[in-house]
């Protein structure tokens, strides 16, 4: 009876001083709220922001002058929660430079900020979609019909 209570606390001590401290997964730029502060609106350049932030993670399709940086950490659950992953953190920045390189807008959006980014609902038909599946369709009954007369 005395080993069964002891092998059931060891196990218990083994448990709960599992990982202990938290572990956290991070992608992109560390510290990207502090950092941001770093860089000012008219008086900071694209070489201040490499300096401070380094490359941007992602720049604009059609414009050059547009640079995102983005932090994102998860971390796992307790115990409890079974060891699923949540978002700890959800930040982006998006810098906008003029034709000479001189930070004109910066926006910051945290986790809690991102409900405020509103996104068009209109879809977008795409017709080269449709006539591909028309000729698909017909081209097959075509080669069906030609197979069958041989």
């Amino acid at each position: 009876m005395k080993k069964n209570i002891y092998l059931l606390v060891i196990i218990l001590l083994f448990i709960t001083a599992c990982q202990q401290n938290e572990v956290l997964k991070t992608h992109g730029i560390a510290y990207l709220e502090k950092r941001e502060k770093l860089i000012l609106v008219n008086k900071s350049n694209k070489n201040d922001t490499v300096n401070v932030l380094g490359q941007p993670s992602t720049k604009g399709m059609t414009n050059d002058n547009l640079w995102i940086y983005i932090e994102r950490t998860t971390s796992t659950g307790k115990l409890l929660k079974l060891g699923r992953s949540y978002l700890k953190k959800n930040n982006v920045l998006v810098l906008e430079f003029d034709k000479y390189g001189i930070l004109t807008k910066k926006k910051f959006y945290n986790k809690e900020r991102m409900n405020e980014v509103k996104f068009a609902k209109d879809v977008t038909e795409n017709e080269i979609l449709k006539e591909n599946f028309i000729y698909s369709f017909l081209s097959s009954i075509r080669q069906k019909m030609s197979t069958r007369r041989k």
